[in-house]
């Protein structure tokens, strides 16, 4: 393996990387086109035909919203199993099951019955398939974008490993315009009886070419390299309970980073189909045609922002994202009241432009955070349990605030405290720009030699 090959390699094997690129591309497409397309039928179907009547339609969609948060309760316990199986035996291996695992799901929740005929049995089978989902999505994010960070240069990181991210509006897109189509060329009563159902079936196809594309790729030898010293037992360790123990500062940094981006996604792209569906009264197929053109230009940005924050460092990038994010509410719900389709078009735009700020060198700045024989664990926990308190239960909070309240208020200020509060982890972050992951396992490996082991700790 050429040292262009290598983390750390002053230039890119550009062949190699546009490989390994499409392969986490592919497979994460493949794995949040399942997950959002649960989040969009959750306000469109769900809470009409799966789940049992509510007082209001507000109360309905909030049950359906409860449902789809299993989904992220499921994510950390993910990345804990698949976090330390992916440390240990790869990152290819992991990524292989993760993705049939999901399509899996996904496939059989196209199957489930009604509850007017299967009764409590439909919600149940429905909440157990959305947890297996939301498991194998906690462990494919880590894998994704290690198995590109790891492979990338030192000085292009952030722009290579921003391309797994850019699949996650990809995938929302192919959700969105699947249901989009078929809410248009079919009646609603045809959509409700089995229209939505062909959307979920159509994931067996994607599944089956991602998981093909991920089988003609390697780990990065840096990854192979640490796994060669655990299977000698040179190691000290690796997994969930060592990165807690070694690097707690980082998993904490890493949650609050993640805090403003996730409850910010999920108000633009889901509690925006709640407040214009629902609270304005607009056309669905109107507001899934508005969505999908928003992710296309979320896709187009992601990988631009990766660039520049390989130029310009990860935090300058991440304050300005934060703060902006922040502010979104605040003018985003205002120029929805206008229900001009223009209008909501560029807001929902704008708010996509500014998460990219912060989403698109996640991967860089985690991967930068943790040593190779734990960085699988700590970015998946680092990422993974934040979404419990944030993405899950962002459009959950806002519904009820607008059932309660009949405003956007409560919504835009819970946003705007979340932005303070990334704000403030990126202020206490480390500049990784440039850094070399060799560099950091080596220091690692120096740290650990210099600590005491747990026996004579114990002595």
């Amino acid at each position: 393996m050429s040292s262009t090959q290598r983390s750390g390699g002053a230039t890119a094997d550009r062949p190699l990387l546009t490989k390994i690129v499409s392969a986490s591309m592919a497979g994460t497409v493949v794995e949040w086109y399942d997950f959002f397309l649960y989040a969009t039928a959750s306000t469109i179907v769900f809470n009409k035909i799966l789940l049992p009547k509510m007082g209001n339609e507000y109360d309905a969609i909030i049950a359906a919203f409860l449902t789809y948060a299993v989904g992220f309760v499921a994510r950390p316990l993910g990345g804990v199993v698949f976090g330390q199986i992916g440390d240990r035996l790869g990152r290819k291996q992991t990524l292989q099951i993760t993705i049939m695992l999901i399509g899996v799901a996904t496939v059989l929740m196209g199957c489930l019955p009604t509850y007017q005929q299967a009764g409590v049995w439909a919600p149940i089978l429905l909440v157990t398939l959305r947890f297996i989902q939301g498991l194998a999505l906690g462990g494919e994010w880590g894998g994704a974008v290690l198995l590109v960070a790891e492979h990338a240069p030192d000085s292009q990181r952030a722009f290579w490993a921003s391309w797994p991210q850019a699949a996650v509006p990809v995938g929302n897109v192919l959700a969105t315009f699947v249901l989009w189509i078929m809410t248009t060329v079919l009646p609603a009563e045809g959509f409700l009886a089995w229209g939505w159902r062909v959307a979920f079936w159509l994931s067996a196809v994607v599944v089956l070419v991602g998981y093909y594309i991920r089988t003609k790729i390697a780990d990065a030898p840096i990854f192979q390299a640490a796994k060669a010293e655990l299977d000698s037992e040179k190691a000290a360790g690796y997994g969930v309970l060592e990165v807690l123990k070694r690097y707690p500062r980082g998993v904490l940094t890493g949650m609050g980073l993640r805090f403003a981006e996730n409850i910010m996604y999920y108000l633009v792209v889901t509690f925006s189909i709640v407040y214009l569906g629902t609270g304005l009264k607009m056309n669905t197929g109107a507001i899934l045609g508005v969505i999908a053109i928003a992710h296309l230009c979320h896709f187009a940005v992601i990988p631009l922002i990766g660039r520049l924050a390989d130029r310009v460092g990860r935090k300058p990038i991440y304050l300005v994202g934060a703060i902006l994010g922040g502010t979104w509410g605040l003018w985003a719900f205002p120029a929805f009241g206008t229900k001009n389709t223009w209008v909501i078009l560029v807001t929902i735009i704008v708010g996509l432009v500014f998460h990219a700020l912060m989403y698109a060198g996640q991967p860089a700045i985690m991967a930068e955070m943790f040593p190779t024989r734990m960085r699988y664990s700590g970015v998946s926990i680092s990422y993974q349990v934040t979404s419990i308190v944030a993405g899950s239960l962002a459009p959950v909070f806002a519904t009820e605030w607008l059932k309660a309240t009949g405003s956007w208020w409560p919504t835009a200020v819970y946003l705007a405290i979340a932005g303070v509060i990334t704000a403030a982890a990126v202020l206490a972050l480390r500049e990784t720009r440039g850094a070399s992951l060799h560099a950091l396992d080596a220091a690692d490996a120096a740290r650990t030699a210099a600590a005491p082991s747990d026996a004579e700790a114990r002595a």
